[in-house]
């Protein structure tokens, strides 16, 4: 039985949202429902501005450019151009695991940056642009490539990064890439995936760039829209390898500069990620015909049905080792996960806020683990992300587009959920309330949570989060 009754949600929400001035109202109103299970469609507005004063959780369209596509590629140089805040922010803060030696031919985790300053505001940055490419270059010979991702000023003052790009390009005989995702473009940090998506089209397809050269099988598919947070990508990467299939590139988590070539050289592309990178797989499809498809490795129901769905797209051989994989090896293994946390879990209410898929894709995992979800919503969603939850729902949930920090206080204050996931500008506030929260970003310094092993590891933190005795001798100072 749901814990959400829809009409008593719907007074509730109304009374927190008449709360807001009247064009504020007005807006939030179109944001939220209450939805059911088999509904057909969601009403809920997505895509849009946030409401000037509304505190909103997103980010920028530089953070969903450099932060989310380009950054996790490991043997190219990703400067951030412009003040040194941003990047700095951008350094490394989402556990975009990678083989390799940082500094030798991997450079994820440092941060190049043009250090803007107010003369360079006045006069503009080209020049001082030229001179940290070859810097950048000279002093990371291995590098195979460099990318250039304006931020705010740039855009502002009118710094000309393409010219810039293409003649240091030329003199250093290396793709250098402008990726134009000042952090004001869009309403949110989606527009830099797309801005992203579309820079790597131009730079990378449209100039018909070629990887390593590798043997080509039947079997061949890549992986991309995965970032490897905490080493999700690998635990994928596992599960597509034990069903026959040949990874042959995957997209941008442990990525290099050559797979994101190879991508259009494989039969068929799996998309983790839908929000942030569908644009490319539709591209790649039209231009290459490789047809893509959509995955969730989150949770046993979730991972052994994308895994017959991938299967359904080769032949006998591949669905026959599937299911023999899934029979003989994985099976089992969810059992024994299920066994141990499920009791410990049942019953219990999570909410969930986060960006990218996160909320559609982790609910089935805490489904599996007999956990309700009482609301769940997306800071950057648009419509198709939230028609695609409506097959998640096995009860009546809130669902919440651009949530306030007005709004999540109101919500956690009312329904008291046992664990409340989403990202780190909110885990204090939640913690200091005395709800045990989980970072779903970047799995709160833990992972992987995709794929066969990473259900277990999921199990355990949720279990430490919900049944940590710390919680109930935790009171908000400000009821004290």
């Amino acid at each position: 039985m749901s814990t959400i009754d829809k009409k008593q949600a719907e007074d509730f929400i109304e009374s927190v949202i008449t709360q807001y001035e009247e064009k504020t109202y007005k807006d939030r109103k179109t944001h939220i429902e209450v939805v059911e299970p088999g509904q057909e469609k969601c009403g809920v507005k997505s895509n849009r501005k946030s409401r000037p004063g509304v505190i909103t959780m997103r980010g920028c369209a530089y953070a969903g450019a450099k932060g989310v596509v380009w950054g996790p590629i490991k043997d190219i140089i990703n400067v951030s151009h412009g003040p040194v805040g941003c990047g700095q922010y951008s350094w490394s803060s989402r556990r975009n695991y990678y083989n390799g030696t940082t500094g030798i031919d991997s450079f994820g985790t440092m941060q190049f940056t043009s250090d803007f300053q107010e003369k360079d505001i006045v006069f503009g940055g080209d020049a001082m642009l030229r001179g940290l490419l070859k810097e950048a270059n000279n002093l990371f010979p291995l590098n195979r490539g460099l990318s250039v991702l304006s931020e705010c000023p740039i855009g502002l003052i009118g710094d000309d990064i393409e010219a810039v790009s293409k003649d240091i390009s030329k003199e250093i005989g290396k793709p250098v890439i402008p990726c134009r995702c000042e952090g004001f473009r869009g309403v949110s940090q989606s527009l830099g995936h797309h801005i992203a998506n579309d820079t790597i089209r131009d730079w990378i397809y449209e100039k018909d760039m070629v990887g390593q050269k590798f043997e080509k099988g039947p079997y061949d598919v890549a992986l991309i829209g995965d970032y490897n947070i905490g080493g999700d990508i690998w635990s994928s990467r596992k599960i597509i390898e034990d069903m026959g299939l040949n990874l042959v590139a995957q997209s941008t988590g442990d990525s290099t500069f050559s797979e994101l070539a190879n991508v259009a050289q494989a039969k068929v592309v799996l998309i983790h990620c839908y929000r942030s990178m569908n644009y490319i797989s539709r591209y790649i499809e039209e231009k290459y015909n490789v047809p893509w498809l959509e995955f969730n490795f989150f949770g046993p129901t979730q991972i052994i049905k994308s895994m017959r769905k991938i299967a359904a797209m080769f032949d006998d051989k591949i669905k026959e080792q599937t299911e023999k994989v899934i029979a003989e090896k994985y099976q089992p293994y969810f059992e024994k996960i299920v066994a141990k946390y499920r009791p410990r879990l049942e019953g219990k209410k999570t909410m969930l806020f986060v960006g990218g898929l996160r909320p559609r894709h982790t609910m089935p995992a805490f489904q599996d683990l007999g956990v309700e979800i009482l609301l769940t919503g997306y800071e950057f969603a648009h419509g198709d992300d939230y028609q695609r939850t409506l097959e998640y729902l096995d009860s009546t949930t809130i669902m919440v587009d651009d949530m306030s920090e007005f709004e999540m206080d109101n919500f956690l204050e009312k329904y008291k959920p046992d664990l409340f996931g989403s990202g780190i500008k909110e885990k204090y506030q939640t913690q200091k309330s005395g709800i045990p929260f989980r970072q779903m970003h970047s799995w709160d310094y833990s992972g992987p949570y995709h794929g066969v092993e990473g259900f277990g590891v999921f199990a355990r933190d949720m279990d430490m989060a919900i049944n940590g005795a710390v919680w109930k001798n935790i009171k908000a100072p400000w009821k004290s």
